[in-house]
């Protein structure tokens, strides 16, 4: 019983420990198209829950399921053979309702 709970605790805290949103700097954004297309196929990988892209920003953010994750490697590739050039990528905590009431507060 005692492995059984410790299972379950280490499993609980590997998947809290996992970043649910990952926040890209990609550059060669220029229009809605590329908007689209980029949320287009960032939304067929299942470890995606939401997608936001930012044109002004050259910022891509997604969230992934819980418990879930995209390796670096993929993203890079997945944009990389759409067109796009990854800057940088970084895992974080805030919400992808922080994320748009950030974008939304720089554009006014």
């Amino acid at each position: 019983m005692k492995k059984l709970l410790l299972a379950g605790l280490l499993a609980a805290l590997s998947a809290t420990a996992a970043a649910d949103t990952i926040e890209m700097k990609v550059y060669g954004l220029v229009c809605g198209f590329c908007a689209q297309g980029i949320e287009k196929t960032l939304r067929k990988n299942p470890a995606t829950e939401d997608v936001v892209v930012s044109l002004e920003d050259k910022l891509v953010a997604i969230a992934t399921h819980p418990g879930q994750d995209i390796s670096d490697a993929e993203l890079t590739q997945a944009l990389t053979d759409a067109g796009y050039d990854v800057k940088g990528i970084a895992r974080t905590q805030r919400s992808m309702t922080d994320i748009r009431a950030a974008l939304k507060k720089d554009t006014k």
